[in-house]
């Protein structure tokens, strides 16, 4: 019996030694992502990142950032190699949320990465990108 035990716990200790040298050894990068055409300087830009599996429900990163002269700039710090989409919007009464039209249009400006134009909500096909080890910047437009 004692000797299952042992196998047991040299088993569980080999997994979460490997599990923490796989983790250690995970591959970051950077991006800096910028709207240069905010309306007016009044309440703050929300930023949010997602990968295609959580696209537009709960972010895996999300900064709130001021605005200056109409723009407003978030940096996300070890962002984990791979494939990605931003969504921003102008938070301009500061209630935290995207604020909509009874129509289901929203009142507030926002914008997904790669700018693309489309009619209805953003599709994460359209907004994705892919992040390296490289610095990443990118350039919203609302």
């Amino acid at each position: 019996m004692q000797q299952v035990i042992l196998t047991l716990v040299f088993v569980f200790s080999s997994l979460l030694i490997s599990n923490a040298q796989e983790s250690n050894t995970e591959k970051f990068g950077t991006i800096k992502v910028s709207v240069p055409n905010v309306l007016n300087n009044n309440g703050t830009v929300h930023f949010a990142i997602f990968t295609k599996e959580n696209f537009r429900m709960q972010p895996l990163f999300s900064k709130v950032a001021s605005i200056e002269n109409g723009v407003s700039t978030a940096t996300f710090d070890t962002v984990p190699i791979g494939e990605y989409a931003i969504i921003c919007f102008h938070d301009e009464n500061e209630n935290n949320k995207l604020d909509f039209e009874i129509n289901g249009m929203p009142k507030e400006s926002y914008g997904t990465s790669n700018n693309p134009f489309n009619f209805g909500p953003p599709q994460f096909e359209d907004a994705k990108f892919i992040v390296g080890e490289e610095a990443l910047t990118l350039e919203i437009k609302f």
